[in-house]
């Protein structure tokens, strides 16, 4: 009779943990991906360089996280919402781990540009600021989504994305505005490009993130379905 309970507690406590490892994962990126934009706005090669050996810890991460996944699928062989909750942390983590891979590539193209100007640099990097803010805050409003599985909290964050997605482009016209003006700008504005890009990116997979929360709560795949329309299904449902 205390079997089936037991059971029940322990597949409970293997969700619970893992969950906690994914949310740990989650700080770790985030810590490197703030890091990332401190060590471009001071020009911190020390910083660039610890970002860039920390990058292993996250792929640690990953690995540790999937295997556990992989472990509660292949033992518990879960169904409804215990396995959207598997489903959501297996992609969530795919997610977290190219983030990572942005904040390497921020912190290798500040080693890379070292050696030049910094008045140039700074100029020519004050998009691409204003982008970090709004894709770090994306990214931890996102997590916490996750962490309370809120639905209605998730689309508003997501929305934000076109915002991040408007600063990329009003950055990419600056600074090719600058090559044209100035062709010795040239090196120094598509570095700025490509970390502008990096930038964007990061707000893509904190959208990501958003759109599996919602499929964590509703039960439903919204990929490739604009905003909008998910946000009025999802009211017509709670209606």
């Amino acid at each position: 009779m205390d079997k089936e309970p037991h059971i029940s507690q322990r597949f409970d406590e293997e969700l619970q943990g893992v969950h906690e490892l994914v949310l740990t994962m989650a700080g770790v990126v985030e810590d490197q991906f703030a890091n990332a934009m401190l060590a471009l706005q001071h020009q911190d090669s020390e910083l660039a360089n610890e970002i860039i050996s920390r990058d292993a810890v996250v792929n640690g991460y990953e690995v540790r996280i999937e295997e556990e996944c992989i472990g509660i699928l292949a033992r518990r062989q879960p169904a409804a919402g215990d396995l959207r909750l598997v489903m959501t942390l297996i992609k969530t983590i795919a997610d977290l781990e190219r983030i990572g891979d942005k904040a390497a590539k921020i912190a290798n193209m500040v080693l890379s540009m070292g050696h030049g100007s910094q008045g140039i640099h700074s100029n020519f990097l004050r998009d691409v600021h204003v982008m970090g803010e709004y894709a770090l805050r994306m990214l931890r409003e996102a997590m916490d989504a996750l962490a309370r599985a809120d639905a209605d909290a998730a689309i508003r964050i997501a929305r934000g994305d076109e915002e991040l997605n408007q600063e990329y482009r009003a950055a990419t016209r600056r600074l090719v505005t600058y090559m044209m003006e100035d062709p010795r700008t040239i090196t120094a504005a598509i570095d700025a490009l490509f970390i502008a890009k990096a930038v964007e990116r990061v707000g893509d997979h904190a959208r990501n993130v958003c759109e599996y929360v919602i499929y964590l709560a509703k039960g439903r795949n919204v990929r490739h379905i604009p905003l909008e329309q998910v946000a009025k299904d999802l009211q017509k449902g709670a209606s």
